[in-house]
């Protein structure tokens, strides 16, 4: 499994606000996004531009992942942000967002474009990733070919407003059922195909936003049924998410000593100090190489999150 970057909460922040910009510096999101698109008027993106690429130099966002979320290529915008974005700050930044994805082909647009400007201002070249996101219907379909577009793709996010509006459905809250609806989530096919089209290509997904921003209870709950299905992280829109979101997409500190116990405990035991072992006990559980992949998605989770182990193994003695 590739090491990945925490992005249990992954916070929006208007471009077009310095104040909300040097705000986030504080707030304990795992990532930040600056948005160029949805939340900023076709006026103040210029103007948005560049308070992002002064933010990002300032600097302050130490241990959080750095993104900025351009607008899409079906508009006159997308060009100029990336360019001057990544050619401000590009050495201060670590992805770009990319809304509305309907085809593979807009990924490879934006790694070429990517390139290009790193090759000329002597940035790395594919450092900076790329997050994708599903927003209609088109890139759903699509969305086993996007994943696999660039290697610079990090994670696949699901829209969830304007996937609404592009199939015709009724409005509703994320995660809840329509009147009369009674064969379980209405969300579920869209999030389990974006979560199959990640884990095939080992990207990470992450839930869209909760808009009812003052709803915490809501917020847990909605968060929690797409934790349940295995994505790693979810939008928060307000400060007061972020919270739930770690919260929410974090293993609890038993499960998480737990894991890492059984990756310790099953190496030892595959090892010649170990015996050679492929299934052994510890304690009343039985583990065997599924115990191991299934402890190490617990323990990555864990780690990126920053938490620490209380308990450590103990060899038997001899």
């Amino acid at each position: 499994m590739a090491p990945q970057r925490a992005r249990r909460s992954n916070l929006a922040v208007p471009g077009s606000s310095p104040k909300m910009l040097e705000k986030a510096k504080g707030l304990p999101a795992d990532q930040v996004f600056m948005d160029i698109e949805d939340a900023v008027a076709p006026i103040a993106k210029p103007d948005a531009r560049k308070n992002i690429v002064a933010a990002l130099n300032e600097g302050g966002y130490e241990g959080k992942t750095r993104v900025v979320r351009v607008n899409d290529w079906t508009t006159q915008w997308t060009y100029a942000d990336v360019v001057e974005v990544v050619e401000g700050a590009g050495a201060n930044l670590d992805c770009i967002m990319l809304p509305k994805v309907q085809t593979a082909d807009q990924v490879v647009a934006l790694d070429l474009l990517l390139t290009q400007i790193e090759k000329s201002n002597g940035l790395e070249v594919g450092r900076i990733g790329i997050e994708a996101q599903i927003e209609n219907a088109l890139g759903l379909i699509n969305v086993d070919a996007i994943a696999q577009a660039s290697p610079r793709v990090e994670t696949i996010i699901f829209g969830p407003a304007d996937f609404m509006a592009s199939i015709n459905m009724k409005s509703l809250v994320v995660g809840e059922q329509p009147p009369g609806y009674d064969t379980g989530d209405a969300y579920h096919y869209i999030l389990m195909r974006i979560l199959m089209a990640a884990r095939a290509y080992d990207k990470q997904a992450i839930d869209g936003p909760y808009l009812a921003i003052k709803d915490i209870e809501g917020y847990n709950r909605v968060a929690g049924r797409s934790a349940a299905l295995g994505f790693d992280g979810k939008w928060v829109l307000h400060p007061d998410q972020i919270a739930a979101a770690n919260e929410v997409f974090s293993p609890k500190q038993d499960d998480y000593d737990h894991a890492e116990l059984i990756l310790d405990a099953y190496d030892y035991y595959t090892s010649a100090e170990g015996g050679a072992k492929g299934a052994v006990m510890l304690g009343d559980e039985m583990i065997d190489e599924a115990s191991r992949k299934m402890a190490l998605v617990v323990a990555s989770k864990g780690r990126a999150a920053g938490m620490s182990r209380t308990q450590t193994f103990q060899k038997p003695e001899a």
